[in-house]
């Protein structure tokens, strides 16, 4: 009975353990309306190699792998402070005004990134657009640094998401 009790001790331990040490998974979503037609929100906003024509924050987006807009396509983003985010589609629903992607190397502070971008017609002229991730951070030890715990990685993508939804809108509305 005590050798029992001492492994399911130590089986107790390393679980708590492992759990501990992981770093967790992080979830966010971020939604605009925008004054459009989702046909037109979608039009400005579906292609795969066209991120930089609505995202502030980049200087050029490059299909370097595949296709536009076919899954398996893989994208490089070069962002105008510098440094790239290369991502791969992994879903693109054309009539369902949908796509997903997941990162494969960043500068960005997170690991296990993957994104859905989903355009959808609320009314006449009015779009909801939602962009929402599930990722980790990209140190995942158990004291990581300020600018690489999860708090780094939620404030990265969400200014990602916050400034390219923004001036998605902006864009898209002065059309």
């Amino acid at each position: 009975m005590k050798r029992l009790t001492a492994i399911a001790f130590t089986i107790s331990l390393l679980a708590s353990g492992f759990s501990v040490a992981a770093a967790p998974e992080l979830h966010l979503k971020k939604t605009i309306t925008i004054a459009a037609s989702a046909d037109k929100v979608w039009e400005a906003s579906k292609n795969f190699d066209g991120l930089n024509t609505w995202h502030p924050a980049l200087a050029s987006d490059e299909i370097v792998s595949g296709t536009n807009n076919t899954v398996g396509a893989v994208r490089v983003l070069t962002l105008k402070g510098g440094g790239t985010i290369k991502e791969k589609l992994l879903a693109f629903d054309e009539s369902g005004h949908r796509f997903r992607y997941a990162i494969v190397e960043s500068v960005l502070p997170v690991s296990h990134y993957s994104s859905t971008f989903v355009v959808t017609s609320t009314g006449t002229d009015k779009t909801l657009v939602t962009w929402s991730g599930r990722f980790k951070r990209k140190n995942a030890g158990d004291s990581p640094a300020d600018n690489e715990n999860d708090k780094a990685a939620l404030d990265a993508i969400t200014g990602v998401y916050t400034s390219g939804l923004d001036n998605l809108k902006k864009i898209v509305e002065a059309k």
